[in-house]
């Protein structure tokens, strides 16, 4: 049977979400069902996560935050981090964290093939 995967993406950064999306769908095999939601920024990912939670037996978040002038990078990056890993947690599912956190658009565009790690870490986590 095979397993079916969510990926939660946020789309704020369109051209990076993309890269992370394309490199995360390579380490599927046939053996997953994959679908995409997605949502305007990291924040809202694991709200759609939760809502989707008994549907999927792993997801994916992929995202980009880049730091601006204020400290809302900060807030946002670590809510965004710790609602993903409480909801793995609580529902005993993995979802990799694929959400990139950078100081700015060239590191985000050098980062945006690190949707392939996500993908790799709950493969691994379903098949134990």
């Amino acid at each position: 049977m095979k397993k079916k995967i969510l990926l939660v993406v946020a789309t704020y950064y369109k051209d990076i979400s993309l890269g992370l999306i394309k490199s995360a769908k390579v380490k599927f095999t046939k053996d997953y069902l994959l679908e995409i939601k997605e949502v305007p920024g990291a924040f809202e990912i694991p709200v759609v996560i939760a809502k989707n939670i008994k549907k999927y037996d792993g997801f994916l978040a992929l995202g980009c935050v880049i730091k601006g002038q204020t400290p809302h990078f900060d807030f946002i990056s670590q809510a965004t981090t710790d609602a993903i890993m409480k909801l793995s947690i609580n529902s005993k599912k993995p979802i990799g964290n694929g959400v990139i956190t950078c100081l700015n658009m060239k590191q985000a565009k050098d980062r945006k093939r690190k949707g392939s790690e996500a993908a790799e870490a709950v493969i691994s986590v379903l098949n134990h």
